[in-house]
This record gives structure tokens, sequence and C-alpha cells, in this order.
């Protein structure tokens, strides 16, 4: 079983592991378990017959609007494309919901490039930097890099107010 999909509530506490592990390393804010229950529909993990390698979440800002975060691969698991796997699966789980914006927070800028992401000024994402940036341990001094990436959903936000482009 190698496989890319939505977690199950036996999984969080692993989940909580990796990001722990993640957080320590610097490569993501932590979360609390109480969060990660009441978020874990946010989430996509990477399974295998060791149990959870890695996940990521799509977080629902606006209407038009989503946040990958949380993006964590187990170390040994790591040069293997499930950073890759995980985030296309919660950007096909965007253009699903008709969200034609996602971005990111990062320090792996060059990953999400990849991945069709541009980097951006952080002043194009208000909302986060209202929302989450405040509350952050590093904030106002984050060394994170914003990157985005428009998605084709022609029909998303269909008539519902959209934040302007």
């Amino acid at each position: 079983m190698d496989e890319v999909r939505k977690p199950r509530l036996t999984e969080v506490v692993a989940m909580k592991s990796l990001l722990d592990e993640a957080a320590a390393a610097g490569q993501v804010l932590p979360r609390q378990l109480p969060e990660l229950y009441e978020n874990v529909r946010d989430f996509h993990v990477h399974a295998d017959d060791s149990g959870v390698g890695g996940l990521v979440a799509l977080h629902i800002d606006m209407v038009d609007l989503a946040e990958v975060r949380s993006l964590a691969v187990r170390p040994d698991l790591r040069g293997r494309g499930i950073g890759r796997r995980l985030v296309e699966a919660v950007l096909a789980e965007a253009s699903d919901l008709h969200i034609t914006r996602v971005y990111a927070f990062t320090r792996m800028p060059e990953f999400f490039k990849s991945l069709g992401f541009a980097v951006v000024d952080r002043a194009e994402l208000p909302y986060k930097v209202y929302k989450d940036c405040q509350r952050c341990p590093l904030y106002p001094n984050c060394d994170e890099i914003a990157v985005a990436r428009r998605l084709d959903a022609p029909e998303a936000a269909q008539g519902m107010e959209v934040m302007p482009s």
C-alpha cells in the first residue's frame, strides 16, 4: 500500500507526531492535537505499510482563496515525490471546489515553483497576515516566502462576491 488519501481519525496522533518533528526543524508551524481533530477534513496524507509518511492541508480562506499548509514528509521518505503527490492532491481538491487561487508561505519556494506557483508579495494576502500571521511566534520577522498559483475553475464562485484579483 502506497497512497495519498484523506486521513482516518485513527491517524491523527501520527499526523501530530510528524508535524511536531517538522515544526521542531522549523519547516511548519506547530499544531495542537485538538486543532488537528477539528480540521482533519482539510488534510490529505501519504500512507504506506509503515503508517503516515506525509501530510498536507488545504485550508479555505475565502470563496476563491485557499492555503496549502502543514506540508511535511517523513525524513526517510523525502526525495520520492511524496510532497509533490500531496500538493497535487490538494490542488485537485481546490479545483473540485472551484477555488481559483491557492497560496502557501514556505521556506521551499523552488519546490512550489516546480508545481506552478510563483513568488508573490505577502501584501497580496492581507487576509492571511491578519488572520494567522499576527498569532505566529515569527511575526513580524517571518522568513517564509509567499507563493501563489491560479487554478482553472471557470465556474468558480459564480454569483458570489469574490475578492479582487
